[in-house]
Order: C-alpha cells, then structure tokens, then sequence
C-alpha cells in the first residue's frame, strides 16, 4: 500500500485542493452528506466519461457499472466503496457506522481525477463533433448539386 504524505491527506480530506477549489467546500460531517459526495461524483463521470442520457441523472452506482472501467484501478474500488456507502446511506442506522472520513478522501481523489481533464477539451471536441457535421453535410449537398448538373448537361 503505497503512504501518502499525512498534510497532503489532510489537504484532500478537507476539499481544499489546491486547483480544484469547488469540489467541495466543506468537509463530511455526517451520513447525510455521503449521497451529495456521491452524486457529485456520479456528475463528474457522466460529465468526463459519458455514459448518461440527456437529462438522466444517474446514481453512481449506474455509472460505476455503465463506466467504471474507464477509471484506474485504484479509483474503481474507492467508486464502488463511495457507491457503497451510497446505497448504505439510506439506512440511518447503518449509515452512522461508514467511516466518513476515508469516504470523503475517496471523494476527493475521484474528484481530482476527473475534474482536470476535461472543461476546455470536453468544449472543443463539441465544438469539432459540430464543424464536422456540418462540413460533411456541405459536402454531400455539393456532390449532390455537381451530380445534379451533371445529369442535366450543364457540366
């Protein structure tokens, strides 16, 4: 098991990471904020991955099973221990007992992974999907009418 230096675990524990100031603001304080971890990383993965419909929300454990293979190893079995707790979390009395600290540095480090890469290259490959489209739909349309032309004469 590989050690991590204890202020830089305290740093993630505590959603103040460095780059990523949003992830979130405040730290765990009960079994109630397990799902807002959850749904903020079933979000991102649906954001960074796909694997969600337009409009559906899926739980993290949907994204898990749709997508989860996407992820390292290591962040796979801290997104199936989040979802877990997930799911646990809404039986209160089970709920109490998850270790919400290890929870909330799993949510921290699935959100470091998936929240760099992805803004601005999730933007420009929209916008190049889009140029694509529309560039092969001109070319059909002037094969189209140069096929046309050719057909009556004109060419």
């Amino acid at each position: 098991m590989i050690q991590l230096h204890r202020v830089r675990l305290e740093r993630l524990a505590r959603r103040r990471h460095p780059v990523y100031p949003a992830a979130m603001s405040k730290a765990p304080h009960s079994f109630e904020d397990i799902r807002r971890m959850a749904d903020d990383v079933a979000d991102l993965m649906v954001s960074r991955l796909g694997g969600g419909a337009r409009g559906e929300r899926p739980t993290l454990e949907e994204m898990m099973q749709r997508r989860g293979g996407a992820l390292p190893g290591r962040l796979r079995r801290r997104g199936w221990r989040l979802a877990r707790a997930d799911r646990l979390a809404c039986q209160p009395r089970i709920a109490r007992q998850l270790p919400l600290a290890a929870l909330a540095r799993d949510h921290a480090a699935l959100s470091a992974h998936l929240r760099p890469l992805g803004e601005l290259s999730r933007v420009q490959g929209r916008v190049l999907g889009v140029t694509a489209k529309l560039v092969l739909a001109l070319l059909l349309i002037a094969a189209g009418a140069v096929w046309l032309m050719m057909q009556r004469g004109h060419i």
